[in-house]
């Protein structure tokens, strides 16, 4: 393991050069853990393992959902929650599709080659809704839509009936997420009744553990899990208004196939073309169907002791909507825990794991896993700490740090790319937008985790053919990635969306990130296809003009405040510096794989024009009004995401990055944007800069006590925020290739910063 620390001034030398494995990572980790001893609406906490997680209220399952709004952005509609169940399998389509294409969204626009098609909209976007949409753009824009799987929580049973508990009936509440296991455990008082609550993921199942001790539970309290249907609501996953379009069915007690000597029941769920099962095990419990859409959980009085333990284990049906399970995700962490080992050595004992109570019972077994896993996890790949520096500020810096890769381990480690909201709650419906997945995913090889990379990486290669697809439909080479998409791949109808290019060199980024963390002739084989693909289209998509080869139009950057001029847009700033370093990698790749150059992807990236310079400073793009000052000032990426190119001057990026800093509305800028300045202050040699646009107050930059970046009511959580901030960090401690010399060359002066086991960035 590489292990070096830094600061700067006299203090560099009695504090700096910790040796290997220095760093106190289970310290460091407890320090964080997430303690809450009261309702906090906007932040509760997850359990999960990439694939799978669950998001629970203070009771430490899902019994106060309305207490966790997340806003509607259509009138009319009522919240969704924060507590939620979701999959990356668990996908659901409302019936009728078969009747809708996109051929009707489709429209011809004029480009330097002639009339191109793209899919766009006949309604519009305005202020984040939706307006004028036909029938099949609202289809095609909400299927197939994420799962809320089912609602567990907590209910009293009276005069044979439950009812929900609200939490005016709680008391002397508290909960500890620890971070180190992976185990939240929860108290509080019902009825006069304390009561004590673990819960945990399986970290290779989806399946959680639950153990509850109390008397409460011979006095009425109980377990439900409640089901609804499938919403094509923007941000809700649940429709609890179709009872008759879905189906639910309880079997059992059988014996537990996970779990040898214990009970289990069986829920058979099935939504249209969507199927899949939940399974309940444990001892002692009494399991009853309580509703068309509602199983009961509760003790046996007979049995022993005031404790329920038990599991709640969710499968795909692994057919139609639901579509099987993917990667290890979580758990492939393995092998940089012991190099050398098999991936599943990740998981195995952990000497000084904490002993769950309750011995083999199921609910017991999934919380052992748990603590078997997550010590692994923290102790493989990077860790920044830095306790030592007096500065205010890195006690805040540290928090985010740590508690951003237990969020993106739970929500953005598995086999597809990640919503912006995770496995927490849907935005977009639940499908995930493919200009979002270097944020979400990129830090995982910086800080020497790629295998938490990789499997929504190989995601790719099962929507090649069908981009290779759009990319000749176009009178494109090579394959063009779409944006907003469910697991098919299949583009949404948009106005922005489909004009965006950024996100096509992102295939290339990811896989060079991935061979830096693990450079090797497999990782070059495996991703060739992805990268060689992803360069054909980008060298046949720049046009060569008198000036030089040019990008668009049509486009829209990476700042979307010119989508009305989508028609018109050229050479945004940002594109034109990853072209040229995309195009120059794959040729590397090529070069490492002993294959022949391509001249035309080398002729591209020697040719392109140079961005646009007014008045001193990096315009957005080639053309009036050059720059709006909303959205993200996508200008700076091409100095920090991206190393420096050819086609970037460092001293006008410098003055492009004090002309965004001094004026820019905040308030429309999205929670990646900070760790952007942050990169690129920290390239241009000004780490005070850096550690300011990571830390800036602003509302978009709001860090909640789960560690959750804070957007708007609608998007309570916004993981590329998170993404980015390990990004940045790692960059900042790490550094980059032909950067500084020093160490934690990002970080400022007077700040002590311990690190080990990073990746430099490109």
């Amino acid at each position: 393991m590489h292990s070096r620390s830094s600061t700067a001034g006299q203090q560099a030398m009695t504090q700096a050069q910790r040796p290997s494995g220095a760093i106190d990572r289970k310290a460091l980790v407890q320090r964080h853990n997430v303690r809450q001893c009261r309702l906090d609406t906007r932040s509760p906490v997850s359990v999960g393992n990439g694939e799978f997680a669950f998001t629970i209220d203070l009771t430490g399952l899902q019994t106060l959902p309305a207490e966790y709004p997340v806003g509607p952005r259509q009138e009319k509609l009522p919240p969704g929650t924060l507590l939620g169940t979701q999959s990356n399998w668990g996908w659901h389509s409302t019936p009728g599709g078969d009747r809708y294409t996109l051929a009707g969204s489709t429209v011809l626009y004029e480009s330097p080659r002639g009339p191109v098609p793209y899919v766009d909209m006949v309604g519009d976007i305005v202020n984040d809704r939706e307006t004028g949409t036909s029938a099949a753009e609202t289809w095609l824009r909400a299927n197939p839509h994420r799962l809320d799987l089912g609602r567990v929580g907590f209910q009293l049973l009276q005069d044979g009936a439950s009812r929900l508990i609200n939490s005016a009936e709680l008391s002397d509440s508290g909960q500890t997420l620890d971070l180190w296991t992976g185990v939240v455990a929860s108290s509080f008082t019902i009825a006069g009744h304390p009561v004590q609550v673990n819960t945990a993921c399986h970290p290779h199942r989806d399946e959680l553990g639950i153990r509850v001790e109390s008397r409460a539970l011979r006095e009425g309290l109980v377990i439900a899990i409640d089901f609804p249907y499938g919403s094509e609501a923007w941000h809700d996953a649940a429709d609890w208004g179709q009872s008759a379009a879905h189906a639910t069915s309880l079997h059992g007690p059988h014996p537990a196939e996970l779990h040898p000597g214990a009970p289990s029941w069986t829920v058979d769920r099935a939504l249209d073309n969507s199927r899949y099962q939940v399974v309940v095990s444990g001892h002692g419990l009494v399991v009853e169907q309580a509703g068309a859409h509602s199983v009961r959980i509760c003790l046996d009085t007979h049995s022993g002791p005031d404790v329920l333990d038990l599991s709640v284990a969710f499968v795909s049906g692994g057919d139609g909507d639901c579509i099987p399970r993917g990667g290890a995700g979580l758990s492939q962490v393995a092998g940089k825990a012991c190099a050398g080992s098999e991936p599943r050595s990740a998981v195995g004992p952990s000497p000084d794991a904490p002993q769950p109570p309750g011995g083999s019972q199921p609910g017991s077994n999934v919380a052992a896993a748990s603590m078997e896993h997550w010590p692994r996890f923290w102790r493989s790949g990077g860790a920044i700490e830095l306790a030592a520096t007096p500065d205010a500020r890195a006690k805040e810096l540290e928090r985010r740090i740590v508690l951003s890769q237990y969020l993106t381990a739970v929500n953005c480690s598995g086999s597809l790319p990640p919503q912006e909201t995770g496995l927490v709650c849907n935005s977009w419906r639940g499908r995930f937008h493919l200009e979002m997945h270097w944020w979400h995913a990129a830090h995982f090889a910086h800080w020497n985790r790629a295998e938490l990379l990789l499997p929504s990486l190989r995601w790719y290669t099962t929507v090649l053919e069908s981009s290779r697809q759009t990319a000749r439909a176009q009178g494109f080479d090579g394959a063009r990635w779409p944006k907003q998409v469910g697991p098919d791949g299949r583009e949404s109808p948009s106005p922005i969306g489909t004009f965006l290019i950024w996100q096509q060199p992102h295939p290339i980024h990811l896989a060079e990130l991935a061979y830096r963390a693990n450079p090797g002739r497999e990782v070059l084989e495996e991703f060739a296809d992805i990268v060689f693909e992803s360069a054909e289209f980008m060298a046949s998509f720049a046009h060569p003009t008198p000036r030089g080869f040019e990008l668009g139009p049509p486009l829209i950057p990476a700042q979307e405040s010119y989508g009305s001029m989508r028609a018109k847009v050229m050479n945004p700033t940002f594109e034109l510096a990853y072209w040229q370093w995309g195009l120059r990698t794959a040729a590397a790749w090529r070069e490492r794989l002993g294959l022949e150059p391509v001249h035309a992807w080398q002729a591209v990236a020697d040719g392109l024009v140079r961005p646009r310079v007014v008045n001193g400073v990096y315009a957005a793009m080639d053309v009036e009004p050059f720059t709006i000052r909303t959205d993200h000032p996508s200008m700076l990426c091409a100095l920090g995401v991206l190393p420096l190119t050819g086609l970037i001057d460092e001293a006008t990026m410098r003055a492009t990055l004090d002309d965004v800093l001094a004026d820019w509305d905040w308030g429309s800028t999205w929670g990646w944007d900070y760790p952007v300045m942050a990169m690129t202050a920290a390239r241009l040699g000004d780490p005070e800069a850096a550690v300011d646009a990571l830390l800036q107050d602003a509302g978009k930059n709001t860090v909640l006590p789960n560690g959750h970046n804070r957007q708007t009511d609608s998007l309570p959580l916004y993981l590329p925020g998170n993404g980015g901030l390990l990004a940045a960090a790692a960059l900042m401690a790490a550094g980059w290739d032909h950067g500084p010399e020093g160490h934690a060359p990002g970080f400022p002066p007077g700040w002590t910063v311990a690190w080990e086991g990073l990746v430099p960035a490109p």
